[in-house]
């Protein structure tokens, strides 16, 4: 094994940039481990961690870019470096004479007065700063930067909603504004359904299924997760619906929000009453009398919240099909009485809620997750599971230092061999999501782990069940049916919606089901 570092002095490239080229790095042939970033305190202590960091990488400044590869012996460590920067030349700018790159916020604006939106993608030390500039120019704000203080979010948020503008996130994942995508999103296309979401994939998932029942979407506004907590108060949620309440091509709005804070879930119910249009309300585990007494249409799972939308706006008669019972009867066949439980490995926060949330309105009580509401059924990214598991690998535990797995998704697969080696496993269920800026082909990358888990199952005897969902379009790259159809010919289950993934799943271990 040979470790090698390169600083490149006062060289920038944002964190999305970054983690797209640290995971083609750790594709590289011969490559045991690359590590391609800035040279941040936060990403020194993820180094020192991995035994990776020498005094050099130490004494290198925020402002300096970090390459630092792990290979095999008799690997060409000069060829791999040489094919690492040739990804960095890749992303740099073009060179052409026409371009022009500015070195502040404030100079591009200034350059190009047309300019109306700043996309953060700095680190998060740095990211309030460029923010609060981007807002004094203004400019609105879509924030991909996440470990953002929270003292900062209410400031900035504070501020946006003084001058009028949008402020979305920290931690603001995906954005669709005037039929732009930014981020994660997915190509949908445009329509009459707007969406307000502090989160990142349920605002993806109900986007492409209003796609997929025949609507479209006219405006999606990211809020960040913390949005709807009792500190920051749903301030960009509250000033978005008025934003899209006084927008001629919305017909309806569409909330989507793991559960909020009780206060804040009334404040923002509270503004429904005003906007003049329809509001569908999907809140993880919300209340349907909240929203029914404030005039909103509840939904009970994104899939819900997506056809009451398309029904309000251009097909009355939309409908969408439920689970395969034959095949759940099938499946059940195959499992001994040992195998109890599902484990759900996530790259989507609000997808992987949709699932855990159909195991517990089963009134299954060993379910536990990093995002679990019960402080008594919380796993940390390093704990083993046990009952039922449902993992957000997206959580910042697993991404401090490391890229997205929606980006790079190798922790997720060492994660589905463990489960395999479980006997008391019957399902595991995975989502793919495709969009702007995610992984080119997250089902290819996962289907050698898929059948390494199959093989290790029946080694000892047994059927795993992988179920696998595909978030994304027709209009996306790559195409969804191709990643549909590689998953089945693995032998995967694949649902239509993230709603009905964990219809299934609960369908498979559910004790009245299978009695």
């Amino acid at each position: 094994m040979n470790a090698t570092a390169v600083i490149k002095k006062s060289t920038y490239f944002d964190s999305v940039s970054l983690m797209s080229i640290s995971t083609k790095a750790n594709q590289l042939g011969g490559v045991e481990q690359a590590f391609v970033a800035m040279a941040t305190e936060k990403n020194k202590e993820v180094l020192g961690n991995l035994d990776l960091l020498t005094p050099e990488l130490e004494a290198a400044g925020s402002g300096d870019l970090m390459i630092v590869t792990v290979t095999g012996d008799g690997v060409d460590t000069e060829a791999t470096l040489a094919a690492i920067e040739e990804l960095l030349q890749r992303k740099a700018p073009a060179g052409d004479g026409a371009r022009i790159t500015h070195r502040t916020l404030a100079s591009a604006a200034k350059a190009d007065p047309t300019a109306n939106l700043a996309v953060i993608a700095v680190n998060g030390a740095y990211a309030a700063r460029e923010a609060r500039t981007a807002l004094e120019n203004d400019l609105h704000v879509m924030m991909f930067s996440d470990n953002v203080a929270l003292a900062d979010e209410i400031a900035l948020k504070a501020l946006a909603h003084e001058k009028g503008l949008l402020m979305m996130g920290p931690d603001c994942g995906t954005a669709i504004i005037n039929n732009v995508g930014l981020c994660f999103a997915n190509a949908v296309r445009p329509g009459s359904v707007g969406v307000v979401a502090a989160s990142g994939t349920g605002s993806q998932e109900v986007s492409v299924r209003v796609h997929a029942l025949g609507g479209g979407i006219s405006q999606l506004i990211g809020t960040g997760g913390r949005d709807l907590s009792a500190e920051v108060g749903g301030v960009m949620m509250i000033d978005a619906i008025r934003a899209l309440a006084a927008d001629p091509r919305t017909r309806a709005i569409v909330l989507v929000s793991k559960p909020p804070a009780p206060g804040v879930e009334r404040k923002v119910l509270a503004e429904i009453a005003t906007t003049g249009k329809p509001v569908v309300v999907y809140f993880v585990g919300g209340s349907r009398e909240a929203v029914t007494e404030a005039g909103g249409h509840f939904a009970v799972s994104s899939q819900d919240a997506a056809l009451q939308a398309v029904r309000l706006t251009s097909d009355p008669e939309a409908v969408v099909p439920g689970p395969d019972a034959d095949r759940i009867k099938s499946v059940r066949a195959k499992l001994s009485p040992q195998q109890r439980y599902v484990r759900g490995l996530f790259c989507g926060g609000t997808l992987c809620d949709e699932s855990m949330y159909a195991l517990l309105d089963a009134d299954e009580d060993e379910v536990w997750s990093n995002i679990q509401k019960n402080p008594d059924r919380v796993l940390r990214a390093a704990d083993a599971s046990r009952g039922h598991t449902f993992l957000d690998f997206g959580d910042d535990e697993f991404t401090n230092g490391r890229p997205h797995p929606m980006i790079d998704p190798s922790p997720r697969l060492e994660r589905l061999l463990q489960e395999a080696r479980d006997p008391d496993v019957a399902v595991v269920v995975m989502d793919f999501v495709l969009g702007y800026g995610a992984h080119e082909d997250p089902v290819g990358a996962t289907l050698p782990a898929i059948a390494e888990a199959r093989s290790i199952a029946a080694a000892d005897g047994r059927h795993l069940e992988i179920v696998g969902y595909v978030l994304g379009t027709d209009q996306d790259t790559p195409q969804l049916a191709a990643q549909v159809s590689a998953l089945e010919d693995a032998g995967v289950t694949v649902t239509r919606s993230s709603t009905e993934t964990g219809q299934y799943a609960r369908a498979i271990v559910s004790e009245g089901a299978r009695a």
